[in-house]
């Protein structure tokens, strides 16, 4: 995990203001950068994050659970390591549990713990999976991750609603297609 050396300070953001051609000091930009600072600190949160510490992994209630456990729409957003532009959207989560079980409003916290950081989609949606896989010892873990990304709606080809969907498939649901297709039909289910 890569360690922070420093946040950007109210004055980088003033810096930034003077350089676009605006006033820091008028009324409407007078608190932007302490705003702005504070915001860029939360939706960086992540790298001081451990995944193995946001999990809370419970040794009773699955002993003789082995079906798919789902957690869908669970809401993502982070910033393209790219243009710093904002995406979002919805992460799907699914395991099967190998004894062990995890508290279902940790899947939030570890979407956010890796969310939080300078991401592209395709590795957010290995890393949500991995860090799964790994503190669970799971059986199978299954991720879909389906966001709009700002970088393509405001800029560039300038599409506006695109949605890009990327997915990983570990241990049982890669070779298993039956599995796989109750997965992805309980990811998709309206």
């Amino acid at each position: 995990m890569p360690k922070i050396k420093e946040q950007f300070t109210e004055q980088d953001w003033r810096r930034f203001l003077l350089s676009v051609g605006e006033d820091p000091d008028r009324p409407g930009l007078a608190e932007t950068p302490a705003r702005v600072a504070s915001a860029w600190k939360h939706w960086t949160s992540g790298y001081t994050q451990d995944p193995s510490k946001v999990l809370k992994v419970f040794e009773d209630g699955a002993e003789q659970y082995d079906e798919l456990i789902v957690v869908k729409n669970i809401p993502v957003y982070s910033h393209c390591e790219h243009h710093l532009a904002p995406f979002f959207g919805t992460v799907t989560i699914g395991y099967i549990p190998n004894g062990k079980i995890v508290g279902l409003s940790k899947l939030t916290r570890l979407v956010d713990c890796f969310a939080h950081r300078l991401q592209v989609q395709e590795r957010l949606t290995i890393q949500i999976a991995d860090a799964l896989m790994e503190q669970l010892q799971a059986k199978a873990v299954g991720v879909v991750v389906k966001c709009r990304h700002l970088c393509m709606e405001s800029r560039g080809i300038r599409t506006q609603g695109e949605e890009t969907s990327t997915s990983a498939m570990l241990g049982e649901l890669q070779p298993n297609q039956a599995m796989r297709a109750e997965f992805f039909a309980l990811a998709h289910e309206k």
